[in-house]
């Protein structure tokens, strides 16, 4: 996965925790998180804050 496939992620985030509302996660974990994945392989330096905004709406949608 990259940054770009951001509901592949909130998919994986969902998944990895259930019991977490997206809203609570800072920009600082989420960015570990997404990091952390299995199969996540993206350069770390092309990540910015509308990326991990773009992932946490994805997320919030995916518990919808």
């Amino acid at each position: 996965m990259k940054w770009v496939d951001v509901y592949d992620i909130a998919i994986e985030l969902d998944e990895k925790y259930p019991d977490t509302d997206p809203l609570t996660v800072s920009f600082p974990d989420l960015y570990e998180w997404v990091m952390a994945l299995d199969g996540f392989d993206d350069d770390p330096d092309r990540c910015g804050e509308k990326v991990l905004e773009g992932i946490q709406m994805a997320w919030i949608e995916e518990r919808r």
